[in-house]
């Protein structure tokens, strides 16, 4: 502790230093940056017949070793320590003759100008800039214009540095608004970790005459793990970059020392795009006893299967790594607007970067498995792109589930993690008396998913959820005749198609406010309109609020309704209800909602809320307006069901409830519609409660 300095200013006096170097002796002092770690950096740059200074060159190795691998032999050390000055003087002597040490301070050097090629610093601009305050700048100015002069035009400067924000702002925008190229490398490695957690950057500064007028900043950040530069646009950008890299590797170490509590998630990035290319999720497992081989693992989920509740939420991914018996488990979720080569890509393309998260204890060279569904990496086929005034950046995908099942999927890009729609396709079967195929006739790819949409099924446990809520509606039928049903929100239609398909006799309205959803749901997932179904582009609330001020619905639909469905996503991801949006929910609407709806009949909400406080406001709420309220949990997910009705004289015994639900669905297996054998009605109304 002598050693350290009784102020940060300390660093810049030279009494300091010599006092320091006379307490420290002859063992050489490395702030950070062994010349091996910098050696691949310098040696991109330096030739042999640079002509080299190093600035506060202390007592460190570098010059030295720079001077014995033959990479240059011009170099001039200087610094303000006499002290240092005459160690290493000594130290160096007729060893290496054509590289000296001279007493000297670099606010004030004796050098002509453009005297050198290569200016070098290591931790002395660091040790310098330890503030803002003027004075510290001023030295700083003072500091960049010396070595501005005695340095050639096409020269560079290198300063060795942790990067600091207020360092790296400071030597990026001083040297870019001069015109000179900035590029900034992460050194590979930072020599000792236990000392220094954050990684070493090398600013590589090129001097070029400056250009009168405003010419633009070349701003360049290259990684540890590439050699290929990346442009960023602003000094700002450069920064944030430098940022995440000091971020990640202070995740590094503290994974590396500790198991974590929470888990940990992070974004690896595409060098060329910048774009998210893998999202890893890193998880602890404390009940798990370590053992030789059950440390470490990786998880690579397939693709279009992220979202499922066992990799898509904390609660599955912490079941995902006790069943799967390993102390730690990092899932590895791929992103649709990459591409890659296979298990055996991925696992190259990730080994090394995976290591950097291994949990404490590991032992030495211990093989790392990579782990999946399958031993594959899944199937996912973008069939549209497009970009919706309403909805934002949308995709339709085939994705493979389990076995041969493919799905086709509707996801926003601005919620990534969550399905809006889903549907089943059909598997392709060979038409009757087809022809036996030439040899020369391409044959069909197994992986090639198949077009058509399987309209019995339903995807969404949600969606079969609201449909078994039809059972509340009385009657002596378990199919009223003439049904009328009111869905809104349309997405790519499955809730309405199915309605309209078992229900033989309903008639459904369908209100979307996005008609760039009309499109989507009929060219990809099979929905089209015809005397008992109808698509009204609309604002749901508008809508409702139109129908209960008239009292009469368009297209001789009655003018109440027997079921009432809401599954409307919400654009505003600041709010802790992704569905619906808050105004679907106020008590003004609600009422409007309970006068458009029959005595009998039912009002059911898809509900998704995670504060707990703003979901307790909505269902009292709910319950000022509907005398009888259930709620239908679905399990892994945070939907909620309601079932709300404006009696307070409906079905409240479980037994009839299950009664009732065996005969909808005894009169909805109809011949000619195949019926989900999995999808009991029964099963969907058995964990009912009455709120």
């Amino acid at each position: 502790m002598e050693l350290l300095p009784r102020s940060p200013g300390e660093f810049g006096s030279a009494r300091y230093w010599d006092r320091f170097f006379r307490q420290r002796g002859q063992r050489p002092f490395e702030w950070y940056g062994a010349f091996p770690e910098l050696c691949p950096v310098l040696q991109k740059y330096v030739r042999p017949r640079d002509k080299v200074l190093v600035v506060g060159c202390g007592n460190s190795e570098l010059s030295e070793q720079m001077y014995d691998v033959g990479m240059c032999e011009d170099i001039v050390n200087i610094d303000i320590s006499d002290a240092v000055i005459r160690q290493m003087q000594e130290r160096s002597g007729s060893k290496r003759p054509k590289m000296s040490y001279l007493l000297m301070d670099m606010l004030q050097m004796n050098f002509p100008d453009a005297h050198f090629q290569v200016v070098l610093d290591k931790g002395t601009l660091d040790a310098i800039l330890t503030d803002e305050e003027e004075a510290t700048l001023a030295k700083v100015d003072k500091m960049f214009a010396e070595i501005s002069r005695v340095l050639q035009v096409g020269g560079r400067y290198f300063c060795v540095s942790l990067a600091q924000t207020h360092v790296l702002k400071k030597a990026v925008k001083y040297f870019s608004q001069e015109g000179w190229v900035v590029r900034v490398h992460q050194v590979a490695g930072s020599g000792d970790k236990q000392q220094f957690v954050l990684p070493v950057f090398v600013y590589v500064m090129t001097k070029f005459r400056k250009i009168p007028g405003s010419a633009p900043q070349i701003l360049e950040i290259c990684p540890e793990e590439q050699d290929k530069p990346m442009r960023v646009e602003s000094v700002e950008r450069l920064v944030a970059a430098v940022k995440d890299r000091q971020h990640y590797a202070l995740l590094c170490s503290q994974l590396s020392k500790t198991p974590c509590g929470e888990q940990v998630s992070l974004d690896l990035c595409d060098k060329e795009s910048g774009r998210p290319r893998y999202t890893l999720h890193v998880v602890d497992s404390p009940s798990v006893k370590p053992s030789r081989d059950n440390h470490f693992a990786i998880f690579i989920i397939p693709q279009g299967r992220e979202t499922e509740w066992l990799f898509g939420t904390e609660e599955g991914r912490r079941q995902l790594a006790t069943s799967a018996g390993f102390g730690r488990l990092v899932t590895v979720a791929l992103h649709r607007e990459q591409h890659y080569e296979g298990m055996a890509g991925i696992q190259a393309e990730l080994s090394g970067k995976v290591m950097e998260l291994a949990p404490p204890g590991l032992p030495a060279r211990q093989q790392v498995p990579f782990l999946s569904v399958g031993g594959d990496i899944g199937v996912r086929t973008v069939r549209h792109r497009d970009t919706s005034p309403l909805s934002g950046e949308y995709v339709v995908e085939d994705v493979k589930g389990d076995g041969t099942c493919y799905f086709r999927r509707l996801v926003f890009l601005c919620n990534r993690n969550v399905v809006q729609s889903e549907a089943r396709l059909l598997a392709r079967t060979p038409l009757t008396g087809q022809k036996k195929r030439r040899k020369d006739k391409k044959k069909p790819n197994p992986a090639e998913p198949p077009a058509a949409i399987d309209k019995s099924y339903l995807c969404c446990e949600h969606h079969k959820a609201m449909v078994a809520g039809l059972c509340l509606l009385g009657g002596p039928d378990p199919v009223p005749a003439l049904l009328a049903v009111l869905v809104v929100g349309l997405g790519g239609g499955s809730l309405p198609l199915f309605v309209h398909d078992y229900f033989s006799q309903a008639r459904v309205a369908v209100v979307e406010i996005d008609p760039s959803m009309l499109e989507v749901a009929t060219r990809w997932f099979g929905f089209s309109q015809g005397d008992r179904m109808r698509v009204h582009i609309s604002d749901g609330l508008d809508y409702v609020a139109k129908l209960a001020a008239e009292g009469t619905i368009l297209q001789s639909i009655p003018a109440q309704y027997d079921a009432i469905m809401f599954d409307v996503d919400s654009k505003d991801l600041t709010v802790g209800m992704s569905c619906p949006p808050p105004a679907f929910v106020e008590k003004p609407f609600l009422q409007k909602v309970k006068t458009i709806l029959k005595p009998e009949g039912v009002f059911v909400l898809n509900l998704v809320c995670r504060d707990a406080q703003l979901k307790e406001s909505v269902l009292a709420t709910l319950r000022e307006v509907f005398p009888l309220l259930y709620a239908r949990c679905i399990e892994g997910e945070v939907n909620e069901i309601l079932f709300c009705q404006p009696s307070p004289k409906g079905c409240q015994d479980p037994a009839e409830l299950g009664a009732r639900a065996r005969a909808l669905e005894g009169a909805l297996r109809q011949p000619g519609h195949p019926w989900d054998s999995s999808y009991v009605l029964a099963d969907m109304l058995q964990a009912v409660k009455i709120l």
